[in-house]
């Protein structure tokens, strides 16, 4: 493909090299002759004019990069655009394959693909152009939207509801029973978890994560909320759209987040806690209570400039120590010059 065409195709200006071909697209550490990449970057400067690449996406043109420059408003966009033409296979719907167990009174969309190993127990409906790989079971009563890809060894349990447009990674769990318990006679006693879990359009689940059903009602993802791998949401759990919940982060019953929350890694979020809507949570954060709009950190977390300034005295501490030892020496001996 000439670059001129994919900088039109991506709506960009082009400063030379007009008919020069491209046949891929790979980052700047790896480029290869005939391959367009991308810098958003400027510490990578020296790194692109030493590499092979034969073009590469830019916001700035930069007359210090003797490539021609694709200069787009968003070069990891285009560049995302870009991976999807050349390596994304199109779309090509196989029906029910064989080895596939598809129970009486499902409802299949159109151009599905159903793999074998899959089991879709009865009740359940799958929107068009929906993927279940092997080894996916989907409950009693489960709705999944269109344009779904369902990957390998999935679990979603009765009553789900899917949106569109959704992905589960591998060894994902959809409305597994929440975590609720109480203590009656010494033992403890479990609260049936009968209410259901909503995932709503666009939403990305990542691998082996896993999100409760609610007791009564609903957890809730919100459209466009992208989780990472080993996510815990608990029961009840309500999360706003488009937010960022990272590896390993676990959200306890209850909790509402609302829309562009980001919570790092490892991040902690304590029962029936309120996260307002934009708030940032830094990695290995505890949060204990409610949150407005800012920037969080530590455990418990607080207002990222006072962890800061926080943490700046922690470090101080050793030596405080021995300041304070030093004193107290000091006027301990004074103490008994002055007594004799």
């Amino acid at each position: 493909m000439k670059l001129i065409e994919i900088s039109n195709m991506l709506g960009g200006r082009l400063n030379s090299g007009h008919d020069i071909e491209i046949d891929g697209a790979c980052g700047v550490n790896d480029v290869r002759s005939g391959q367009i990449t991308y810098l958003t970057d400027r510490r990578l400067t020296d790194t692109l004019i030493n590499s092979k690449a034969s073009a590469v996406l830019v916001r700035h043109e930069s007359p210090d990069i003797g490539i021609p420059q694709v200069v787009v408003p968003s070069p990891t966009i285009a560049f995302s655009t870009l991976l999807k033409m050349f390596y994304t296979k199109p779309y090509e719907a196989l029906g029910v394959m064989s080895g596939a167990y598809v129970s009486e009174g499902v409802e299949l969309g159109s151009d599905i693909t159903i793999y074998g190993g899959a089991y879709i127990c009865g009740g359940a409906v799958i929107g068009d152009k929906t993927t279940v790989y092997p080894g996916v079971f989907i409950g009693e009563n489960s709705v999944i939207g269109s344009d779904c890809i369902i990957y390998p060894n999935v679990t979603i349990q009765h009553g789900t509801a899917i949106g569109s447009r959704v992905v589960i990674h591998p060894g994902a769990v959809i409305g597994s029973d929440g975590f609720g318990y109480e203590m009656d006679g010494g033992r403890h006693f479990k609260i049936p978890q009968v209410g259901i879990v909503i995932i709503e359009d666009d939403v990305e689940i990542g691998a082996n994560a896993t999100i409760d059903r609610a007791a009564t009602g609903a957890t809730v993802i919100g459209a466009g909320t992208k989780i990472d791998n080993l996510v815990q949401i608990a029961h009840n759990v309500k999360i706003g759209k488009n937010s960022l919940i990272i590896a390993q982060t676990g959200v306890a019953g209850s909790s509402t987040l609302g829309d562009y929350v980001v919570l790092a890694g490892q991040v902690g979020v304590s029962d029936h806690v309120v996260i307002e809507t934009g708030v940032k949570v830094g990695a290995q954060s505890g949060v204990m209570d409610n949150l407005k709009a800012g920037s969080y950190m530590g455990s418990p977390s607080m207002p990222h400039l006072q962890h800061k300034r926080s943490y700046i005295l922690f470090t101080k501490l050793p030596e405080l120590n021995d300041r304070v030892n030093k004193l107290e020496k000091q006027m301990a001996q004074i103490s008994k010059d002055t007594k004799t």
